[in-house]
């Protein structure tokens, strides 16, 4: 699982929000007026053949009216504590407080799991200590989650399930976190996007997530909804597909097969994806068996996903009893 990755996408979509609650203790200026510029990641090197390790996300935050200097923050994700180097982290801010001609460097480092890890360095000898690093720490994982469940800070909210609480309480977690999503995100992409991201991290069980389906009816009539709008997307891109192939086949005949074998990979691919949000990684004979179904079986078998137990119960042929 690359959480680094999502980790970036997730700062990149929403910097204010992640610096308000990653770096609370340095973001408190950061209005709605400042300006907040993602940083090219690259690090001066000794030698030119010298290749470089790119960390997460720099954010560089100014203020238009000039009321305050630049402030750069630097901000990586860990996902196992053990793993971290705040040699490297300190050689890398050094490295761009030179590039940009600034001393204004902020660290901040989101550990994912709680762990032994390293939270300051100084350099000395016996009389004078020459240069002392320490960096914003946001362990998850020690973060109460009860704080956090109606907060208006989208990137709080969709950290739920990689919060503290209570074991009993995951379903409680992850509907606040889909809540969370669909009440301050109205921009339906980045709903597709992120209840992957809640999905990951919540890693609900099969008979937790038919709990929950049961419990929050609104929230997953919603999420039906986002599902049907994910459903029209894969259609639409397959259509297009089938259509680019049939005039590049130059016939009538070409386009409309094309426009059906389309119309079919757009359906597969999605019922693929929601089976894999409902139960997990398919077995390579369902895949296969997904990818050769005709467009009517698709069809059925996707109206299933929300009430079958399992993925045999959605490809059954005996359709009418489930």
């Amino acid at each position: 699982m690359d959480h680094d990755q999502n980790f970036k996408n997730l700062i990149l979509d929403y910097p204010r929000e992640s610096l308000e609650f990653f770096a609370s203790e340095e973001a408190a200026g950061v209005d709605a007026g400042v300006r907040v510029t993602p940083v090219r990641q690259e690090q001066l090197k000794d030698r030119l053949g010298d290749s470089f390790r790119e960390l997460d996300t720099p954010l560089l935050v100014e203020w238009p009216d000039g009321r305050r200097e630049g402030l750069l923050f630097v901000i990586e994700e860990e996902t196992k504590p053990g793993s971290f180097s705040i040699h490297r982290l300190a050689r890398y801010c050094l490295h761009l407080a030179e590039l940009l001609k600034t001393n204004r460097v902020v660290p901040v480092v989101i550990f994912l799991k709680g762990g032994k890890y390293p939270t300051d360095l100084t350099l000395g000898g016996d009389r004078h200590h020459y240069l002392q690093f320490h960096y914003l720490i946001s362990e998850l994982s020690a973060i109460p989650a009860e704080d956090y469940l109606e907060s208006n800070n989208i990137v709080a909210r969709l950290n739920l399930p990689n919060m503290r609480y209570d074991h009993e309480r995951r379903i409680e977690i992850y509907a606040a976190a889909v809540n969370g999503l669909i009440t301050l995100e109205k921009d339906e992409r980045k709903q597709r996007k992120y209840i992957d991201f809640i999905d990951i991290y919540a890693n609900l069980s099969e008979d937790e997530l038919k709990r929950y389906q049961n419990s929050y009816l609104r929230e997953v009539e919603l999420m039906s909804g986002l599902g049907q709008a994910l459903r029209q997307e894969g259609l639409e891109k397959g259509i297009h597909q089938g259509i680019e192939q049939g005039i590049e086949q130059g016939m009538q005949k070409g386009m409309q097969k094309g426009m059906q074998k389309g119309m079919q990979k757009g359906e597969a691919l999605v019922l693929a994806r929601l089976m894999e949000r409902r139960f997990g990684p398919l077995p390579e004979p369902i895949q296969r068996r997904i990818e050769s179904a005709d467009a009517e079986t698709l069809l059925r078998w996707s109206e299933r996903i929300l009430v079958a137990n399992s993925m045999e119960e959605v490809l059954s042929d005996q359709g009418e009893a489930l």
